[in-house]
């Protein structure tokens, strides 16, 4: 009898396992998902491009953001990426020094400016200006920065400062974060008085506003070069930077506050 009933047992699971056993659906993110790694001050309008990019083509789009210099290692590391957008050009010169991009699928997108920033609600004013006295208007608090040996807004920040020579007041006062967005996020919770960001990240966050821009002759020329990764296998990685490139991105990276340096089509 515990015979029959356990033959009847498995032949009833048999039928009936199918029907509850959850459908084989390929993994689009394993085989089909476009992957991009992108500075971190790119988030919301690379998110956007990329939603269009999928609307158009029905192809999906994984979007990996943090620091330029963080990707670029991950990169080098073996990290499976497709494109590499970065913040500065000495990160994508280093991947091409080693040999890591596709030859000549580089082009330099985009370009900002850096800005000082400080809390919504605050009223201090001031001039960016040779000798300005940042370091009285930090007082006890701290500046907000990227690292300024490794990320890039971090570096543009440090070059602005030492040129307008108040690098030496304030150095013992730098906060630094591991990337930009880090950085306008000490100064958006008020844990310091004041950050220097992207323009295009003060435009994003409504708890932060600009005090004043950055003269573009005291640091390097902020531009933010791409490049299909040579280890890349997704045959529209091309396609995705050819579409970074054109008319319905560059409007979109214009409304965010970029400059727009590669061709539109």
């Amino acid at each position: 009898m515990f015979r029959r009933c356990n033959a009847i047992a498995v032949a009833i699971f048999m039928v009936l396992a199918p029907l509850f056993a959850p459908a084989f659906v390929k993994p689009a993110d394993a085989a089909d998902s476009l992957t991009v790694f992108a500075a971190a001050s790119l988030k919301e309008t690379l998110g956007q491009i990329a939603d269009d990019w999928t609307k158009d083509t029905g192809k999906p789009v994984k979007l990996s953001f943090a620091a330029s210099s963080a990707l670029a290692r991950q990169i080098d590391e073996g990290a499976p990426a497709d494109v590499f957008i970065s913040a500065d050009l000495n990160w994508m010169d280093h991947l091409e020094k080693g040999g890591q991009l596709v030859d000549n699928s580089r082009v330099n997108l985009l370009g900002n400016r850096i800005v000082l920033v400080e809390a919504a609600n605050a009223a201090v004013t001031t001039q960016i200006k040779p000798g300005f006295d940042l370091a009285g208007l930090l007082g006890t608090g701290r500046l907000a920065m990227g690292n300024v040996a490794s990320v890039p807004a971090g570096i543009y920040g440090k070059a602005a400062l030492t040129s307008l020579g108040v690098w030496d007041s304030v150095k013992a006062k730098i906060a630094q974060a591991d990337n930009v967005r880090a950085a306008l996020l000490l100064v958006s919770r008020q844990e310091a008085p004041f950050g220097i960001v992207y323009e295009t990240d003060a435009k994003v966050d409504p708890g932060v506003k600009i005090v004043d821009r950055f003269p573009q002759d005291s640091h390097p020329a902020i531009i933010y070069p791409a490049a299909v990764v040579k280890t890349s296998k997704n045959p529209d990685a091309k396609a995705f930077l050819a579409y970074l490139q054109s008319q319905k991105a560059a409007e979109i990276f214009t409304k965010a506050g970029f400059t727009v340096l590669g061709k539109t089509q």
